[in-house]
């Protein structure tokens, strides 16, 4: 696979073995010193070791900082600023999942921004101006899904309500983004799926959403289409990897399956600046109060949330299907095409097979009317919409 570059508007380099010009990206803008944040799983691993190996062969001094796990919360950026601090880092590596390098954009944001980190929250009434220095960042992610790497927000939960709050600013996007399939490859399937489902989440409500933007529309369309084409092989992949044929790692078709998840997600982050809709605001919830893993919440919801955008957008619905290459070009086809997706790469049909409760119906609903991204939805959601929304999805 070639090494591809292109701008939107970070610089994105793409390709097997992109995690090699880390140490040129760096010495291009006269850093040496950086702060690598990434979570504690996969600290202990390749990617990581790899290339903090890497960057102290090529004379550079960096530090991995891993004190992140789960749904991210602000007293991780508060480790991560102390541990910036102690190295006198120069700059940040965001290397991982969403919730790493969401912690990294927290982190670059709170060296020369005074108070609390939620002080920033986007749309609070008297917050702060982001308008001071921010560190050289570049993003490198680990999973294909959340699109954080080309994002222009974090979201970090309050340690005690673990309610998300959203911090936003064009200036918090990576000056470099470096896509390398070779660092998805080895995955889990599970991993794999729930992380594929937020990308197509996000590709999906980008284009659902109101007001008029056909820049991310055209993304957001291309986008599914490759989901349609990488998201199942790479999850067959992962499985056949666990079970013990590890020689298909390197397999060009698993290579390419994973680039294809990998741009897909980049794609979906670009899109959703447009805006997300209901599906998010029932993951939002069920992350806050079950603690579910958001692609997973995403995914188990996404059909509940089309079929009540039905009525509202069929027209769209049936744009999507023919992107996906659904078997009826409409809007029922396309959310029995992601049924059938969910089915094939386990994600569960309802909430109440992840672990949700009837007893948790309440504060999910309180959560979900409260959240951001429904009013961008293509038709209203009330609170009775919500409760009807999470009954049906609980089964």
């Amino acid at each position: 696979m070639a090494l591809f570059q292109y701008n939107f508007p970070t610089r994105i380099q793409f390709g097997a073995g992109a995690i090699r010009l880390l140490p040129s990206a760096l010495r291009e803008a006269g850093k040496s010193r950086p702060l690598i944040v990434t979570d504690r799983g996969l600290a202990p691993l390749a990617p990581v070791t790899g290339s903090d190996a890497l960057l102290r062969a090529e004379g550079l001094s960096p530090r991995v900082f891993s004190g992140i796990w789960g749904n991210p919360v602000a007293s991780q950026v508060t480790a991560g600023v102390a541990a910036f601090r102690e190295h006198n880092a120069d700059s940040v590596v965001g290397l991982g999942g969403g919730a790493a390098i969401d912690v990294a954009k927290a982190i670059m944001l709170m060296i020369h921004h005074p108070g609390d980190l939620f002080d920033y929250e986007d749309e609070k009434p008297g917050a702060r101006a982001i308008d001071r220095e921010i560190p050289y960042f570049i993003s490198v992610p680990t999973t294909a899904g959340t699109g954080s790497e080309v994002g222009r927000s974090t979201v970090i939960s309050d340690d005690t309500t673990h309610v998300k709050k959203i911090i936003f600013s064009p200036r918090l996007l990576a000056q470099r983004v470096l896509l390398d399939p070779e660092l998805t490859l080895g995955l889990p399937a599970s991993i794999t799926a729930a992380t594929g489902m937020d990308a197509l989440t996000h590709l999906v409500e980008s284009y659902l959403a109101r007001g008029f933007q056909p820049l991310c529309d055209g993304i957001a369309l291309e986008g599914v289409r490759l989901v349609a084409r990488g998201l199942e092989p790479s999850v067959a992949f992962a499985r056949r990897i666990e079970a013990g044929e590890s020689a298909l790692t390197g397999d060009p078709a698993h290579l390419e399956a994973r680039g294809q998840m990998l741009n897909a997600a980049t794609m979906g982050g670009v899109a959703f600046q447009k805006g997300l809709g209901v599906t998010h605001s029932l993951a939002h919830a069920l992350s806050t109060v079950c603690d579910l893993h958001h692609g997973l919440a995403n995914g188990i919801a996404i059909p509940y949330a089309m079929e009540f955008n039905e009525r509202a957008v069929p027209d769209r619905l049936a744009d999507l299907a023919r992107a996906a290459g659904a078997e009826r070009p409409d809007a029922r086809g396309f959310i029995a095409w992601l049924e059938n997706l969910r089915r094939a790469i386990g994600i569960p049909h309802t909430l109440r097979e992840a672990g949700v409760r009837d007893e948790h119906l309440p504060r999910l609903v309180s959560i979900a009317v409260s959240d951001a991204c429904h009013p961008y939805n293509p038709c209203p959601v009330t609170e009775a919409d919500f409760q009807a929304l999470f009954r049906r999805a609980l089964g």
